[in-house]
Protein backbone atom coordinates (compact mmCIF):
# COMPACT_ATOMS: atom_id res chain seq x y z
CA UNK A 1 0.00 0.00 0.00
CA UNK A 2 1.40 3.71 -1.11
CA UNK A 3 1.54 5.86 1.41
CA UNK A 4 0.21 9.64 1.37
CA UNK A 5 -2.93 8.46 -0.22
CA UNK A 6 -6.75 8.89 0.45
CA UNK A 7 -8.75 6.24 -0.73
CA UNK A 8 -12.36 5.98 -1.46
CA UNK A 9 -14.00 3.09 -0.54
CA UNK A 10 -15.02 0.61 2.55
CA UNK A 11 -12.36 0.55 4.79
CA UNK A 12 -12.61 -2.66 5.26
CA UNK A 13 -12.08 -4.37 1.74
CA UNK A 14 -9.01 -1.79 1.49
CA UNK A 15 -7.81 -2.74 5.22
CA UNK A 16 -7.57 -6.43 3.57
CA UNK A 17 -5.16 -5.33 1.11
CA UNK A 18 -2.71 -3.44 3.47
CA UNK A 19 0.62 -5.58 4.24
CA UNK A 20 0.56 -7.61 7.92
CA UNK A 21 3.18 -5.19 10.35
CA UNK A 22 3.48 -2.08 8.18
CA UNK A 23 1.54 0.60 9.86
CA UNK A 24 3.29 2.47 13.35
CA UNK A 25 -0.15 4.08 14.65
CA UNK A 26 -4.08 3.57 14.17
CA UNK A 27 -6.60 6.40 14.90
CA UNK A 28 -10.35 5.39 14.37
CA UNK A 29 -13.24 7.84 14.87
CA UNK A 30 -16.29 4.85 13.81
CA UNK A 31 -19.05 6.61 13.67
CA UNK A 32 -20.72 6.35 17.44
CA UNK A 33 -23.50 3.85 18.38
CA UNK A 34 -26.21 6.98 18.75
CA UNK A 35 -29.11 4.99 16.07
CA UNK A 36 -30.03 8.60 14.81
CA UNK A 37 -30.34 10.01 11.69
CA UNK A 38 -27.41 13.01 12.41
CA UNK A 39 -25.01 10.30 12.14
CA UNK A 40 -25.53 10.52 8.50
CA UNK A 41 -23.28 13.75 7.99
CA UNK A 42 -22.14 14.19 4.61
CA UNK A 43 -25.45 12.55 3.03
CA UNK A 44 -23.83 10.75 0.30
CA UNK A 45 -24.53 7.46 -1.33
CA UNK A 46 -21.85 5.70 0.17
CA UNK A 47 -22.20 6.79 3.69
CA UNK A 48 -25.90 6.28 3.34
CA UNK A 49 -25.48 2.68 2.54
CA UNK A 50 -22.93 2.44 5.62
CA UNK A 51 -25.36 4.13 7.97
CA UNK A 52 -27.78 1.38 7.17
CA UNK A 53 -26.19 -1.29 7.20
CA UNK A 54 -24.77 -0.54 10.80
CA UNK A 55 -28.34 0.06 12.27
CA UNK A 56 -30.34 -3.12 10.93
CA UNK A 57 -29.57 -4.98 13.93
CA UNK A 58 -28.92 -2.88 16.96
CA UNK A 59 -25.93 -3.01 19.32
CA UNK A 60 -24.52 -6.44 18.36
CA UNK A 61 -25.03 -5.74 14.54
CA UNK A 62 -23.27 -2.78 15.10
CA UNK A 63 -19.94 -4.66 17.60
CA UNK A 64 -19.69 -7.40 15.09
CA UNK A 65 -19.61 -4.58 12.18
CA UNK A 66 -16.75 -2.85 13.80
CA UNK A 67 -15.19 -5.85 15.26
CA UNK A 68 -13.67 -7.60 11.97
CA UNK A 69 -12.31 -3.87 11.01
CA UNK A 70 -10.53 -3.69 14.02
CA UNK A 71 -9.32 -7.25 13.04
CA UNK A 72 -7.74 -6.09 10.59
CA UNK A 73 -6.18 -3.13 11.95
CA UNK A 74 -4.57 -5.59 14.53
CA UNK A 75 -3.30 -7.22 11.69
CA UNK A 76 -1.55 -4.75 10.08
CA UNK A 77 0.00 -2.64 13.07
CA UNK A 78 3.31 -3.16 13.55
CA UNK A 79 4.67 -5.20 16.27
CA UNK A 80 5.59 -1.59 18.13
CA UNK A 81 2.71 0.27 17.30
CA UNK A 82 -0.36 1.02 19.02
CA UNK A 83 -4.26 2.11 18.23
CA UNK A 84 -6.24 4.51 19.55
CA UNK A 85 -10.22 4.03 19.42
CA UNK A 86 -12.78 6.73 19.64
CA UNK A 87 -16.04 6.53 21.33
CA UNK A 88 -18.55 7.57 23.93
CA UNK A 89 -20.95 6.30 26.11
CA UNK A 90 -23.90 4.32 23.65
CA UNK A 91 -21.28 1.76 22.91
CA UNK A 92 -17.29 2.12 24.79
CA UNK A 93 -18.18 -0.60 27.38
CA UNK A 94 -19.01 -2.86 24.68
CA UNK A 95 -16.38 -1.85 22.31
CA UNK A 96 -13.79 -2.42 25.35
CA UNK A 97 -14.71 -5.73 26.07
CA UNK A 98 -16.33 -7.14 22.76
CA UNK A 99 -13.51 -6.06 20.14
CA UNK A 100 -10.40 -4.63 22.03
CA UNK A 101 -10.02 -6.86 24.59
CA UNK A 102 -10.68 -10.22 22.47
CA UNK A 103 -8.77 -8.79 19.76
CA UNK A 104 -6.10 -7.54 21.38
CA UNK A 105 -5.72 -9.23 24.26
CA UNK A 106 -6.54 -7.50 27.75
CA UNK A 107 -2.96 -7.25 28.91
CA UNK A 108 -2.11 -4.76 25.99
CA UNK A 109 -4.74 -2.48 27.18
CA UNK A 110 -2.96 1.13 28.23
CA UNK A 111 -5.05 3.79 28.64
CA UNK A 112 -9.09 4.74 28.68
CA UNK A 113 -8.36 8.60 28.19
CA UNK A 114 -11.22 11.17 29.16
CA UNK A 115 -11.47 13.65 26.39
CA UNK A 116 -13.74 16.64 28.12
CA UNK A 117 -15.40 18.36 24.90
CA UNK A 118 -16.44 21.38 26.50
CA UNK A 119 -15.56 23.13 29.37
CA UNK A 120 -19.30 24.31 30.15
CA UNK A 121 -22.24 22.78 31.12
CA UNK A 122 -22.05 20.01 28.78
CA UNK A 123 -23.60 19.10 25.77
CA UNK A 124 -27.40 18.87 26.86
CA UNK A 125 -28.95 21.40 26.21
CA UNK A 126 -32.46 20.64 27.43
CA UNK A 127 -33.63 19.99 31.18
CA UNK A 128 -33.26 15.99 31.87
CA UNK A 129 -33.24 13.62 34.25
CA UNK A 130 -29.53 12.92 33.90
CA UNK A 131 -26.02 14.18 33.80
CA UNK A 132 -25.35 16.15 31.01
CA UNK A 133 -22.81 13.66 28.63
CA UNK A 134 -19.83 15.63 28.53
CA UNK A 135 -16.58 13.61 27.50
CA UNK A 136 -15.83 11.05 25.21
CA UNK A 137 -13.70 7.98 25.57
CA UNK A 138 -10.31 6.78 23.64
CA UNK A 139 -9.44 3.68 24.72
CA UNK A 140 -5.56 3.58 23.94
CA UNK A 141 -3.83 -0.52 23.09
CA UNK A 142 -0.69 -1.39 21.51
CA UNK A 143 0.15 -4.67 19.56
CA UNK A 144 3.14 -5.59 22.08
CA UNK A 145 4.38 -4.84 25.44
CA UNK A 146 7.34 -3.08 23.04
CA UNK A 147 5.32 -0.28 21.84
CA UNK A 148 6.48 3.26 20.56
CA UNK A 149 5.82 6.17 23.23
CA UNK A 150 6.83 9.55 23.97
CA UNK A 151 5.63 11.13 27.01
CA UNK A 152 4.04 14.44 26.66
CA UNK A 153 3.66 17.45 29.13
CA UNK A 154 1.95 20.59 28.71
CA UNK A 155 2.39 24.05 30.07
CA UNK A 156 2.10 24.81 33.67
CA UNK A 157 -1.48 26.63 35.14
CA UNK A 158 -0.38 30.24 35.74
CA UNK A 159 -0.49 29.71 39.70
CA UNK A 160 2.45 27.48 38.70
CA UNK A 161 4.21 30.03 36.62
CA UNK A 162 4.20 32.57 38.90
CA UNK A 163 6.41 31.03 41.53
CA UNK A 164 9.46 31.37 39.02
CA UNK A 165 9.29 34.89 40.72
CA UNK A 166 12.92 35.84 39.89
CA UNK A 167 15.55 36.51 37.09
CA UNK A 168 18.80 36.26 36.52
CA UNK A 169 21.11 38.51 34.12
CA UNK A 170 20.32 36.83 30.81
CA UNK A 171 17.05 36.97 31.15
CA UNK A 172 16.10 33.84 33.03
CA UNK A 173 13.06 33.33 34.97
CA UNK A 174 14.05 30.71 38.39
CA UNK A 175 13.00 30.04 41.51
CA UNK A 176 14.70 28.66 44.79
CA UNK A 177 14.19 24.65 44.70
CA UNK A 178 15.90 22.54 47.85
CA UNK A 179 18.79 20.53 46.83
CA UNK A 180 17.65 16.89 48.47
CA UNK A 181 20.38 14.45 46.20
CA UNK A 182 23.81 16.03 45.49
CA UNK A 183 27.41 15.53 45.72
CA UNK A 184 30.10 17.25 47.92
CA UNK A 185 32.19 18.29 44.43
CA UNK A 186 28.64 19.02 42.90
CA UNK A 187 27.60 21.63 45.16
CA UNK A 188 30.55 23.69 45.44
CA UNK A 189 30.70 23.51 41.50
CA UNK A 190 27.40 25.19 41.63
CA UNK A 191 27.91 27.29 44.88
CA UNK A 192 30.74 28.98 42.92
CA UNK A 193 28.41 29.54 39.46
CA UNK A 194 26.13 31.34 42.04
CA UNK A 195 23.18 28.69 40.77
CA UNK A 196 23.20 27.29 44.84
CA UNK A 197 23.20 28.44 48.02
CA UNK A 198 22.54 27.17 51.66
CA UNK A 199 19.26 28.82 52.95
CA UNK A 200 18.90 29.20 56.73
CA UNK A 201 15.47 28.49 56.72
CA UNK A 202 16.31 25.37 55.23
CA UNK A 203 18.21 22.09 56.28
CA UNK A 204 18.73 21.86 52.48
CA UNK A 205 20.84 23.96 49.88
CA UNK A 206 19.03 25.20 47.38
CA UNK A 207 19.79 25.34 43.44
CA UNK A 208 18.05 27.95 40.91
CA UNK A 209 15.60 25.59 39.09
CA UNK A 210 14.79 27.96 35.63
CA UNK A 211 11.10 27.62 34.10
CA UNK A 212 12.81 27.17 30.64
CA UNK A 213 14.03 23.89 31.66
CA UNK A 214 10.99 22.27 32.76
CA UNK A 215 9.27 20.24 30.95
CA UNK A 216 5.42 21.44 32.64
CA UNK A 217 2.92 19.10 33.92
CA UNK A 218 3.11 15.16 32.54
CA UNK A 219 -0.17 14.42 30.48
CA UNK A 220 -2.70 12.22 32.37
CA UNK A 221 -5.21 10.73 30.96
CA UNK A 222 -7.87 13.24 31.50
CA UNK A 223 -7.71 15.47 28.67
CA UNK A 224 -9.26 18.71 29.57
CA UNK A 225 -7.32 21.31 28.15
CA UNK A 226 -8.28 20.45 24.50
CA UNK A 227 -11.90 21.96 23.78
CA UNK A 228 -14.42 21.02 20.57
CA UNK A 229 -14.55 23.26 17.48
CA UNK A 230 -16.65 25.98 17.81
CA UNK A 231 -18.23 27.65 15.47
CA UNK A 232 -15.79 30.74 15.35
CA UNK A 233 -12.92 28.02 15.11
CA UNK A 234 -10.46 28.98 12.01
CA UNK A 235 -10.02 25.15 12.02
CA UNK A 236 -13.72 24.69 11.70
CA UNK A 237 -14.73 23.00 8.07
CA UNK A 238 -18.15 22.30 8.70
CA UNK A 239 -17.71 18.81 9.03
CA UNK A 240 -20.28 18.40 12.30
CA UNK A 241 -18.01 16.13 14.70
CA UNK A 242 -15.22 17.29 13.36
CA UNK A 243 -12.07 16.78 15.91
CA UNK A 244 -9.87 19.52 17.17
CA UNK A 245 -5.84 19.62 15.82
CA UNK A 246 -4.48 19.51 18.79
CA UNK A 247 -6.52 16.32 20.37
CA UNK A 248 -4.49 14.37 17.22
CA UNK A 249 -1.46 16.07 17.99
CA UNK A 250 -1.21 15.04 21.17
CA UNK A 251 -2.49 11.49 19.78
CA UNK A 252 0.42 11.20 17.20
CA UNK A 253 2.97 12.62 19.04
CA UNK A 254 2.42 10.50 22.05
CA UNK A 255 3.03 7.06 20.20
CA UNK A 256 4.54 7.91 16.80
CA UNK A 257 7.98 8.96 15.51
CA UNK A 258 8.69 11.45 11.94
CA UNK A 259 8.35 9.43 9.20
CA UNK A 260 5.94 6.31 11.06
CA UNK A 261 2.83 5.80 8.78
CA UNK A 262 -0.34 6.87 10.53
CA UNK A 263 -3.44 5.55 9.71
CA UNK A 264 -7.09 6.99 9.70
CA UNK A 265 -9.45 4.38 8.45
CA UNK A 266 -12.33 6.85 8.78
CA UNK A 267 -11.11 10.10 7.69
CA UNK A 268 -14.04 12.12 8.03
CA UNK A 269 -13.09 15.72 8.32
CA UNK A 270 -9.09 15.12 7.54
CA UNK A 271 -8.32 15.98 11.26
CA UNK A 272 -5.72 12.86 11.57
CA UNK A 273 -4.25 13.07 8.09
CA UNK A 274 -3.74 16.94 8.26
CA UNK A 275 -2.04 16.67 11.30
CA UNK A 276 0.02 13.94 10.65
CA UNK A 277 1.22 15.55 7.77
CA UNK A 278 2.18 18.45 8.80
CA UNK A 279 3.92 16.20 11.72
CA UNK A 280 6.18 14.33 9.05
CA UNK A 281 4.37 11.39 9.14
CA UNK A 282 3.59 9.18 6.43
CA UNK A 283 -0.41 8.41 6.22
CA UNK A 284 -3.17 6.90 4.76
CA UNK A 285 -6.97 7.78 4.96
CA UNK A 286 -9.69 6.45 3.92
CA UNK A 287 -13.77 6.71 4.27
CA UNK A 288 -16.52 5.50 2.13
CA UNK A 289 -17.73 8.97 1.83
CA UNK A 290 -16.84 10.95 -1.47
CA UNK A 291 -16.95 14.41 0.35
CA UNK A 292 -15.19 13.10 3.42
CA UNK A 293 -11.81 12.43 0.73
CA UNK A 294 -12.47 15.81 -1.53
CA UNK A 295 -12.57 17.75 1.66
CA UNK A 296 -9.73 16.26 3.64
CA UNK A 297 -8.06 16.78 -0.14
CA UNK A 298 -9.00 20.61 0.09
CA UNK A 299 -7.73 20.61 3.39
CA UNK A 300 -4.55 19.08 2.62
CA UNK A 301 -3.77 21.35 -0.29
CA UNK A 302 -4.55 24.42 1.76
CA UNK A 303 -1.93 23.72 4.27
CA UNK A 304 0.50 22.68 0.96
CA UNK A 305 4.01 24.57 0.72
CA UNK A 306 6.85 23.89 -1.33
CA UNK A 307 8.29 21.90 1.16
CA UNK A 308 5.57 19.53 1.57
CA UNK A 309 5.41 15.76 0.31
CA UNK A 310 3.17 15.02 -2.25
CA UNK A 311 0.09 13.00 -1.96
CA UNK A 312 -2.25 11.07 -4.31
CA UNK A 313 -6.42 10.23 -4.28
CA UNK A 314 -7.52 7.33 -5.19
CA UNK A 315 -11.49 7.47 -6.40
CA UNK A 316 -13.70 4.61 -7.80
CA UNK A 317 -13.90 6.66 -11.04
CA UNK A 318 -10.56 8.01 -13.05
CA UNK A 319 -11.23 11.11 -14.99
CA UNK A 320 -10.68 10.81 -19.10
CA UNK A 321 -9.25 14.27 -19.99
CA UNK A 322 -6.31 13.51 -17.33
CA UNK A 323 -5.85 9.75 -18.57
CA UNK A 324 -6.39 10.75 -22.29
CA UNK A 325 -3.89 13.71 -21.97
CA UNK A 326 -1.51 13.65 -19.18
CA UNK A 327 1.94 12.68 -19.33
CA UNK A 328 2.16 9.63 -21.69
CA UNK A 329 4.44 7.57 -20.50
CA UNK A 330 3.26 7.87 -16.97
CA UNK A 331 -0.23 6.78 -18.51
CA UNK A 332 1.37 3.36 -20.34
CA UNK A 333 3.13 2.23 -17.02
CA UNK A 334 0.28 2.81 -14.88
CA UNK A 335 -2.20 1.33 -16.71
CA UNK A 336 -0.18 -1.42 -17.57
CA UNK A 337 0.65 -2.20 -13.51
CA UNK A 338 -3.73 -2.17 -13.71
CA UNK A 339 -3.83 -4.94 -16.05
CA UNK A 340 -1.57 -7.09 -14.35
CA UNK A 341 1.40 -6.36 -16.15
CA UNK A 342 4.87 -5.17 -16.14
CA UNK A 343 5.88 -1.97 -17.62
CA UNK A 344 9.08 -1.75 -19.90
CA UNK A 345 11.57 0.66 -18.45
CA UNK A 346 13.15 1.07 -21.71
CA UNK A 347 12.13 3.69 -24.41
CA UNK A 348 14.45 2.40 -27.18
CA UNK A 349 14.70 -1.20 -28.39
CA UNK A 350 11.28 -2.45 -27.13
CA UNK A 351 9.98 -2.40 -30.66
CA UNK A 352 7.02 0.11 -30.04
CA UNK A 353 5.79 -3.04 -26.81
CA UNK A 354 5.16 -0.77 -23.42
CA UNK A 355 5.06 -4.08 -21.47
CA UNK A 356 4.14 -7.23 -21.13
CA UNK A 357 2.12 -10.03 -18.81
CA UNK A 358 3.25 -12.11 -16.40
CA UNK A 359 3.67 -15.06 -19.05
CA UNK A 360 5.49 -12.48 -21.04
CA UNK A 361 2.62 -12.03 -23.46
CA UNK A 362 3.40 -8.17 -25.29
CA UNK A 363 1.05 -5.69 -24.20
CA UNK A 364 0.70 -2.43 -26.45
CA UNK A 365 -0.71 0.76 -24.84
CA UNK A 366 -1.85 3.34 -27.38
CA UNK A 367 -3.42 6.66 -25.61
CA UNK A 368 -5.80 7.30 -28.43
CA UNK A 369 -9.49 6.82 -29.33
CA UNK A 370 -10.47 4.85 -32.34
CA UNK A 371 -7.42 3.05 -33.51
CA UNK A 372 -7.73 1.86 -36.84
CA UNK A 373 -6.19 -0.90 -38.49
CA UNK A 374 -2.86 0.13 -39.13
CA UNK A 375 -2.50 -0.64 -35.87
CA UNK A 376 -3.29 -4.10 -35.78
CA UNK A 377 -0.36 -4.63 -38.32
CA UNK A 378 2.27 -2.58 -36.83
CA UNK A 379 1.68 -4.85 -33.82
CA UNK A 380 1.47 -7.78 -35.21
CA UNK A 381 4.85 -7.17 -36.41
CA UNK A 382 6.27 -5.95 -33.32
CA UNK A 383 5.24 -9.62 -31.39
CA UNK A 384 7.14 -11.43 -33.97
CA UNK A 385 9.95 -9.57 -34.06
CA UNK A 386 10.11 -9.13 -30.11
CA UNK A 387 10.04 -12.92 -29.64
CA UNK A 388 9.14 -15.29 -32.62
CA UNK A 389 8.78 -18.25 -30.60
CA UNK A 390 6.99 -16.85 -27.71
CA UNK A 391 4.60 -16.01 -30.77
CA UNK A 392 4.56 -18.83 -32.54
CA UNK A 393 3.91 -21.02 -29.11
CA UNK A 394 1.02 -18.16 -28.55
CA UNK A 395 -0.59 -19.45 -31.47
CA UNK A 396 0.07 -23.28 -31.36
CA UNK A 397 -1.82 -22.73 -28.07
CA UNK A 398 -4.96 -20.63 -28.76
CA UNK A 399 -3.78 -18.23 -26.65
CA UNK A 400 -3.09 -14.24 -26.77
CA UNK A 401 -0.28 -13.15 -28.91
CA UNK A 402 -0.58 -9.79 -27.34
CA UNK A 403 -2.69 -7.36 -25.99
CA UNK A 404 -3.55 -3.79 -27.37
CA UNK A 405 -4.88 -0.98 -24.51
CA UNK A 406 -6.35 1.73 -26.17
CA UNK A 407 -9.52 4.50 -25.03
CA UNK A 408 -11.75 2.80 -28.32
CA UNK A 409 -11.13 1.17 -31.37
CA UNK A 410 -11.97 1.69 -34.87
CA UNK A 411 -14.39 -1.03 -37.24
CA UNK A 412 -10.92 -1.31 -39.13
CA UNK A 413 -8.82 -2.82 -36.01
CA UNK A 414 -11.83 -4.78 -34.82
CA UNK A 415 -12.77 -6.27 -37.73
CA UNK A 416 -8.97 -7.23 -38.56
CA UNK A 417 -8.39 -8.74 -35.09
CA UNK A 418 -11.80 -11.05 -35.78
CA UNK A 419 -9.83 -12.39 -39.39
CA UNK A 420 -6.92 -13.21 -38.11
CA UNK A 421 -8.38 -15.10 -35.23
CA UNK A 422 -10.60 -16.81 -37.76
CA UNK A 423 -8.40 -17.24 -40.72
CA UNK A 424 -4.75 -17.70 -39.12
CA UNK A 425 -5.85 -18.41 -36.01
CA UNK A 426 -3.97 -15.17 -34.40
CA UNK A 427 -5.43 -14.31 -31.31
CA UNK A 428 -5.16 -10.58 -30.57
CA UNK A 429 -7.25 -8.81 -27.68
CA UNK A 430 -8.29 -5.42 -27.62
CA UNK A 431 -8.81 -4.15 -24.65
CA UNK A 432 -10.37 -0.40 -23.90
CA UNK A 433 -9.62 1.20 -20.77
CA UNK A 434 -13.01 1.48 -18.95
CA UNK A 435 -12.49 -2.32 -19.02
CA UNK A 436 -9.74 -2.30 -16.91
CA UNK A 437 -10.07 0.88 -14.51
CA UNK A 438 -13.54 2.88 -14.60
CA UNK A 439 -13.59 5.67 -16.61
CA UNK A 440 -15.94 9.12 -16.07
CA UNK A 441 -16.15 12.84 -17.80
CA UNK A 442 -15.09 15.40 -14.84
CA UNK A 443 -18.28 17.70 -14.28
CA UNK A 444 -18.57 21.18 -16.31
CA UNK A 445 -19.25 24.31 -15.07
CA UNK A 446 -20.31 28.19 -15.73
CA UNK A 447 -20.07 30.51 -13.26
CA UNK A 448 -21.73 34.46 -13.20
CA UNK A 449 -21.04 37.07 -11.44
CA UNK A 450 -23.76 39.75 -10.61
CA UNK A 451 -23.03 43.28 -9.37
CA UNK A 452 -25.17 43.89 -6.49
CA UNK A 453 -24.00 47.13 -4.75
CA UNK A 454 -21.54 49.68 -4.60
CA UNK A 455 -20.38 51.76 -1.63
CA UNK A 456 -18.81 55.43 -1.87
CA UNK A 457 -15.30 53.95 -1.51
CA UNK A 458 -15.61 51.64 -4.61
CA UNK A 459 -16.22 48.96 -2.82
CA UNK A 460 -18.29 46.47 -4.71
CA UNK A 461 -20.67 43.57 -3.68
CA UNK A 462 -20.61 40.59 -6.17
CA UNK A 463 -22.70 37.88 -6.23
CA UNK A 464 -21.33 34.76 -8.12
CA UNK A 465 -23.45 31.91 -9.05
CA UNK A 466 -21.80 28.63 -10.36
CA UNK A 467 -23.64 25.99 -12.18
CA UNK A 468 -22.01 22.18 -12.25
CA UNK A 469 -23.23 19.27 -14.46
CA UNK A 470 -22.57 15.81 -13.90
CA UNK A 471 -23.97 12.65 -14.82
CA UNK A 472 -23.16 11.71 -11.86
CA UNK A 473 -24.89 14.37 -10.16
CA UNK A 474 -23.12 17.29 -8.21
CA UNK A 475 -21.98 17.07 -4.81
CA UNK A 476 -20.69 20.52 -3.45
CA UNK A 477 -18.61 23.39 -4.46
CA UNK A 478 -15.68 25.36 -3.03
CA UNK A 479 -14.39 28.86 -3.58
CA UNK A 480 -11.09 30.33 -3.39
CA UNK A 481 -11.65 33.94 -3.22
CA UNK A 482 -8.29 35.16 -3.50
CA UNK A 483 -6.52 32.60 -6.56
CA UNK A 484 -3.15 32.42 -7.06
CA UNK A 485 -2.32 30.08 -10.09
CA UNK A 486 0.98 29.54 -8.65
CA UNK A 487 -0.44 28.62 -4.95
CA UNK A 488 -3.15 25.89 -6.48
CA UNK A 489 -6.50 26.45 -4.98
CA UNK A 490 -6.63 27.19 -1.55
CA UNK A 491 -10.49 26.63 -0.63
CA UNK A 492 -11.42 29.67 1.82
CA UNK A 493 -15.01 28.01 1.45
CA UNK A 494 -14.70 24.10 1.58
CA UNK A 495 -18.57 22.98 1.54
CA UNK A 496 -21.32 25.12 -0.17
CA UNK A 497 -24.05 23.16 -1.18
CA UNK A 498 -25.96 25.95 -3.42
CA UNK A 499 -23.09 27.30 -5.55
CA UNK A 500 -23.90 30.86 -4.85
CA UNK A 501 -21.57 33.17 -2.93
CA UNK A 502 -21.32 36.82 -2.41
CA UNK A 503 -17.76 38.71 -2.26
CA UNK A 504 -16.95 42.66 -1.67
CA UNK A 505 -14.06 43.84 -3.69
CA UNK A 506 -11.84 47.04 -3.67
CA UNK A 507 -11.04 48.31 -6.11
CA UNK A 508 -8.27 46.55 -8.15
CA UNK A 509 -8.35 42.86 -10.16
CA UNK A 510 -9.43 39.89 -8.48
CA UNK A 511 -9.42 36.71 -9.61
CA UNK A 512 -11.96 33.88 -7.72
CA UNK A 513 -11.57 30.07 -8.22
CA UNK A 514 -14.98 27.84 -7.87
CA UNK A 515 -14.60 23.84 -8.02
CA UNK A 516 -17.27 21.41 -8.51
CA UNK A 517 -17.28 17.78 -7.45
CA UNK A 518 -19.39 15.64 -8.37
CA UNK A 519 -20.80 12.09 -6.88
CA UNK A 520 -17.99 9.75 -8.66
CA UNK A 521 -15.43 12.70 -6.95
CA UNK A 522 -14.33 14.34 -10.10
CA UNK A 523 -13.94 18.07 -10.40
CA UNK A 524 -13.88 20.80 -12.20
CA UNK A 525 -12.45 24.70 -11.73
CA UNK A 526 -13.29 27.58 -13.05
CA UNK A 527 -11.53 31.20 -12.42
CA UNK A 528 -13.39 34.73 -12.81
CA UNK A 529 -11.20 37.42 -13.16
CA UNK A 530 -13.10 40.69 -12.20
CA UNK A 531 -11.45 44.32 -12.48
CA UNK A 532 -13.44 46.76 -10.31
CA UNK A 533 -12.89 50.39 -10.76
CA UNK A 534 -15.98 52.53 -9.80
CA UNK A 535 -18.01 49.24 -11.94
CA UNK A 536 -16.93 45.49 -12.32
CA UNK A 537 -15.75 44.54 -15.33
CA UNK A 538 -15.26 40.13 -15.92
CA UNK A 539 -11.94 40.24 -18.11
Amino acid sequence: MEVNRLILGDNLEILKTIDSDTIDLIYLDPPFFSNRNYEVIWGDVGEVRSFQDRWSGGIGHYIDWLKERVEQMHRILKPTGSIFLHCDWHANAYIRVEIMDRIFGYQQFNSEIIWERTFGSGSSKSVSRKFPANTDTIWFYNKSKNFKYNQLSRPYENATVKRYDKTDVDGRKYKWENLKTYSQGRLEELIEKGEAKFNPNSKYPVYKRYFDATRGTPVTNLWNDIEFIGTKSPERIGYPTQKPEALLQRVIECASNEGDTVLDPFVGGGTTVAVANRLNRKWIGIDQSVQAVKVTELRLYKQQNLFSVPFTVQLHKYDYDTLRYGNAFEFESWIVHQFGGTGNTRQRGDFGLDGKMPDNTPIQVKRSDNIGRNVIDNFLSAVKRADKKLYDKSIEANKPTGYIIAFSFGKGAVEEVARLKLKENIVIELVPVDKIVPVAKKPTIKVDANELSIDAKGVCEIEFIANGQSEAGIEFYSWDLNYVSENGFKADIMIDREGRQTAKLKAGQHNIAVKVVDNDGLESVEVIKLKVNGKTERI
